[in-house]
């Protein structure tokens, strides 16, 4: 179908609703185990790898290198350390990004400078656009400025960071700043206000190790390697399974007027935590390969890659969105989808967005040429019996029979075993869920 049929009509921006900001956040008490083993005077120092990219992709990482901060001796590394964190879900992943360099161009977790840059700018003190603080908390008193604390993973060793600067972070002042609200409601500030400690550690890393997922996450410099050479590489960010209308809208997105010919797309699920109520990880993983085979062969197939990324949703909207297209832009994507009320979620109180439904789409766009990748709004696709699936307006202006099917009902005929029609879903996603969720 020509991109021309399936365009994006002009739309009015719906400005964002928020809950009432609240006047006080929690603080929790520390989820870290820390074990102390000694105490190291000195001033932090560097010891990261920012490792040039010499690859024929077309897209350079943001800020011109790709960061790999993993060391040679990590025997020596680890005999280095004073004190032992265990790292929860979110934080394993941020660690990982932070060594692969997905995170580049930073070579360790923010310091407070850099923190407050980010908070009240979305810049690092540079000046290079960086939209969601990346950092370490803890409230442990008995780490502090010059601490090198070991970060484990449920057996894994995967950095040491030498703490180059502590503090009290205004937790609220963060969420109104990234989030746009302070409301408990919000995932986002729930995760900030009672999973995370009284203080926040940054320094830079070095990694150790990579803990076995039940994704199997390449690198930035492996997804990048199996890119094409010098085209444009179209970022489709998701967290559930693909169904059909997933797929025709990541697919037909090639055909964007602002995506050059002989473009790939690059399928991108997040496998790190999400909201309560998702899909767990090992059945979202199957649901994606068991779609990479059926699909492979077709012509959309040939032009889609699949990869999976350790990170840890937000739920920030505008300024996650921004968030996600600085990780692909290192994974070597030019391009990238931003859908209706990316990264959004609503209050469980007043069932209320907490964004607008195309607020994300509008920084994004605003902001593309700064970070250096372009926004492509996905397409509103309906199903119709005349034409398969085509824009909403088009539907309208042709008068075709729409056929819907929600959610809520989805997950009922699964239950139930009844049969799902194939042009909602790919019968083997669907055979996935009915065995596995």
């Amino acid at each position: 179908v020509p991109f021309e049929r399936v365009g994006l009509a002009p739309h009015n921006l719906r400005p964002s609703t928020m809950l009432s900001t609240i006047a006080l956040l929690a603080t929790s008490a520390s989820a870290y185990v820390l074990t102390p083993v000694g105490r190291v005077p000195s001033l932090h120092t560097s010891t990261s790898t920012n490792v040039a990219v010499q690859m024929a992709v077309k897209q350079v990482p943001h800020g011109g290198t790709l960061v790999n901060l993993f060391a040679e001796d990590k025997e020596a590394v680890i005999a280095s350390a004073t004190a032992t964190v265990e790292l929860n879900d979110r934080q394993s992943c941020d660690v990982e990004l932070l060594c692969n360099g997905g995170f580049s161009p930073l070579t360790g977790f923010l310091t407070e400078e850099e923190y407050s840059s980010v908070v009240d700018e979305m810049k690092l003190p540079s000046g290079l656009i960086f939209s969601l603080p990346v950092v370490m908390d803890t409230s442990d008193a008995a780490i502090d400025v010059g601490s090198k604390v070991l970060l484990t993973y449920q057996g894994t060793n995967m950095g040491l960071l030498t703490v180059a600067s502590k503090w009290a972070p205004d937790k609220p002042k963060e969420c109104l700043e990234c989030y746009g609200t302070a409301s408990i409601e919000h995932p986002g500030v729930r995760m900030v206000a009672m999973e995370r400690g009284s203080h926040y550690i940054g320094g830079t890393i070095e990694g150790l190790e990579v803990p076995v997922r039940d994704f199997p996450c390449k690198t930035p410099a492996e997804t990048r390697a199996e890119l094409p050479e010098d085209a444009d590489v179209v970022a489709f960010q998701c967290r559930n399974p693909v169904h059909r209308a997933h797929y025709e809208l990541f697919t037909r997105a090639l055909d964007a007027p602002n995506v050059a010919e002989d473009a790939v797309v690059l399928v991108h699920p997040t496998c790190g935590p999400t909201q309560e109520e998702d899909i767990p990880g090992p059945v979202r993983h199957k649901t994606y390969e068991v779609l990479i085979e059926e699909t492979k062969d077709t012509e959309s197939g040939k032009k889609t890659r699949w990869a999976y990324l350790p990170y840890s949703m937000h739920m920030a909207g505008p300024r996650e969105a921004i968030h996600h297209m600085m990780i692909r832009k290192n994974f070597g994507c030019t391009h990238f989808i931003i859908g209706r009320d990316m990264a959004g979620s609503k209050s469980s109180v007043t069932g209320e967005d907490f964004y607008g439904a195309f607020e994300a789409q509008d920084l994004a766009k605003s902001k593309a040429d700064e970070l250096g990748v372009q926004a492509v709004p996905s397409l509103n696709l309906v199903y119709t019996g005349e034409e398969d699936y085509v824009t909403a307006d088009y539907a309208k202006e042709k008068g075709y029979d729409v056929k819907k099917l929600s959610g809520t009902k989805f997950r009922k005929m699964l239950r139930d075993g009844e049969d799902i029609p194939e042009w909602f879903a790919f019968k083997s996603v669907v055979d996935v869920l009915r065995a596995e969720w």
